[in-house]
């Protein structure tokens, strides 16, 4: 689903400095391009698909959030002036939060979306995709390999942390504030995902709970 609205006022969250760790600054020129994530999301055809390694329910996710709540947060994808950077499921990653919420598997990505807006409701769809968001920061992955136990502040209010567990052969984890769920790694191949815009995506394994679900 395309994005049309944007938001009109955004505070941006910024970076939390945790026991004095921050981001490395990135080796190359900062990104000037202003093509926003949604953009990104809606250009292979915005709509599901049974590729379960693209970003369909995401985009839709966001769709329904701002189809539901037209002021939300969210919009501030589609509005490629504000530097961020999103760490992005795949709609495997969903299918895998639905299997864990419901305890059923399904087997098309839109039963996964409805799915998940059943179990948890709209509001909460909101809160995860939030926390996905860091607002204020173009991060790269060559600078994410360098931020071992950086903590970063999402849209959303809370927080997660990186942790190189090899930076030569750049696995990373992000670690949530969901204990009892398996932390997502960055999917190598699918990092740096607009680059040279001021909006940057990473793709993840795993969806990032901000609460326990």
């Amino acid at each position: 689903m395309r994005i049309r609205r944007t938001l009109s006022t955004f505070v941006a969250a910024g970076l939390v400095a945790g026991a004095g760790v921050a981001l490395a600054p990135a080796a190359s020129a900062a990104p000037t391009g202003t093509s926003s994530l949604a953009a990104l999301l809606a250009s292979d055809g915005d709509t599901f698909d049974r590729n379960w390694y693209d970003f369909d329910i995401l985009d839709q996710a966001v769709g329904a959030v701002l189809a539901a709540k037209p002021a939300s947060p969210v919009a501030v994808l589609a509005d490629g002036t504000v530097p961020l950077t999103a760490f992005v499921p795949t709609d495997r990653a969903f299918q895998l939060l639905a299997k864990d919420l419901t305890h059923r598997w399904y087997g098309t990505e839109e039963k996964v979306l409805t799915a998940l807006a059943g179990a948890v409701g709209i509001d909460a769809i909101e809160q995860v995709l939030l926390y996905h968001v860091v607002a204020g920061a173009t991060i790269d992955s060559g600078t994410a390999l360098a931020s071992d136990n950086a903590v970063l502040a999402t849209a959303q209010g809370g927080t997660f942390t990186v942790d190189v567990l090899s930076k030569r052969w750049g696995v990373v984890q992000l670690r949530d504030q969901d204990r009892n769920d398996l932390n997502p790694f960055l999917i190598r191949g699918v990092l740096d995902l607009n680059a040279g815009n001021v909006q940057i995506a990473h793709a993840i394994t795993f969806v990032l709970r901000p609460a326990d679900l």
